[in-house]
């Protein structure tokens, strides 16, 4: 018996946003309905539902008659999406402590495959696997809001770094030592320390985030 198909409004939400964060559809691209419908195969009212769902997401901005445009990566989102993080991720490694040894367990095994992936040259891989380490800790807090919330900010910042671990392959190592260093914090109960490495984390994503949306 074959998988059963997903709707035909899905496949347009998951062609069109897996394009907009690869930036295979860069910022101040119009998208049109018709030829979103012809590239994959499907009539045009899927394609208005998938676009109304990535416009609810903020990744795009529809106008009637013309179609979807792409919204460039502004420095303000940049600024969002950090403040955004820290205020989950600071609150997420306080609420995981007493860290449970599964937790530890998995995020040690994480961070093990990202080493490994690292020296092998997947920085794709790697950066996967980084997304993981983050949303297990966030998933480990117990709140499902703020889960659903954090998966949406890593997929904004996914657009706005696709070029950064690309060009900046050392900045995958620093994050190795960060999240070695966050587990650390983790396996000795110290929240205080758990919460100033996470803020450090992402602080300097902020920098490096801004550098590369530079023109």
């Amino acid at each position: 018996m074959h998988p059963k198909a997903p709707p035909a409004a899905d496949r347009v939400y998951g062609y069109v946003k897996q394009s907009v964060l690869d930036r295979t559809f860069a910022g101040g691209t119009l998208l049109v309905e018709g030829e979103i419908a012809e590239a994959v195969g499907v009539s045009r009212t899927p394609v208005r539902e998938a676009l109304l769902r990535l416009e609810a997401e903020g990744l795009l901005k529809l106008y009637p008659k013309k179609g979807a445009l792409v919204l460039p990566v502004s420095a303000q989102e940049i600024a969002d999406v950090v403040e955004t993080r820290l205020l989950v991720e600071r609150y997420a490694v306080r609420k995981v402590l007493p860290a449970s040894p599964e937790l530890l367990g998995r995020l040690a095994d994480l961070l093990a495959e990202q080493r490994a992936l690292v020296e092998a040259g997947d920085l794709q891989g790697a950066s996967a696997v980084d997304r993981a380490f983050h949303h297990t800790i966030v998933a480990a807090a117990g709140n499902r809001i703020l889960e659903h919330l954090y998966d949406q900010l890593r997929d904004r910042q996914l657009r706005m770094g696709v070029q950064v671990m690309r060009a900046r392959p050392e900045r995958v190592r620093l994050n190795l030592s960060d999240h070695a260093d966050i587990l650390d914090a983790l396996r000795e109960g110290d929240g205080e320390a758990a919460e100033r490495l996470v803020s450090r984390h992402v602080e300097r994503l902020d920098v490096l985030l801004r550098s590369s949306a530079a023109p």
